[in-house]
């Protein structure tokens, strides 16, 4: 499945408004309606970030996480709406988009670190990744997060 992945980063600018709908659609089903989450998708963040996602064969979304610049949400670059859709779960995706999003930020921002505000049941997937806790469990649209650090490797 990985193999028949089409991976794109763009920044605002360069999604068009197909991509975005598709995007926001995506995000919208996970948190909002899988997650019965009511919130404010749309923050006023999305034309100052990266936008990392991979469509399937079809062109569905399979997975999206949106890299905001540092000074955006965080003081570091941050990797946030971190989504794998029901048809891309499974497959390794939620690993592969993460890796993806740690890289890129690499290779815009070296040796910085990475903030992430993490679903609290997602620690030790995020850990596993080289993010450490560096938080104590807070609500976020009633959901548990922490906030988590990634370092670069030196």
């Amino acid at each position: 499945m990985l193999d028949s992945v089409k991976w794109t980063l763009a920044p605002y600018e360069a999604l068009t408004l197909d991509d975005l709908y598709d995007l926001i659609q995506a995000r919208i089903e996970v948190f909002v309606v899988e997650q019965d989450c009511p919130y404010q998708d749309v923050d006023g963040r999305d034309r100052q970030s990266l936008h990392l996602f991979a469509r399937g064969l079809n062109g569905d979304v399979l997975a999206y996480a949106r890299i905001t610049h540092p000074g955006v949400r965080f003081d570091e670059p941050s990797i946030g709406r971190v989504i794998t859709t029901q048809a891309g779960r499974g497959q390794g995706l939620g690993r592969a988009l993460m890796v993806r999003a740690i890289e890129a930020i690499e290779s815009q921002y070296p040796q910085s670190p990475i903030r992430i505000s993490a679903q609290q049941y997602l620690e030790d997937f995020y850990s596993s990744l080289g993010f450490q806790t560096v938080s104590e469990p807070y609500l976020e649209d009633d959901i548990p997060h922490l906030e988590m650090l990634y370092l670069p490797k030196q």
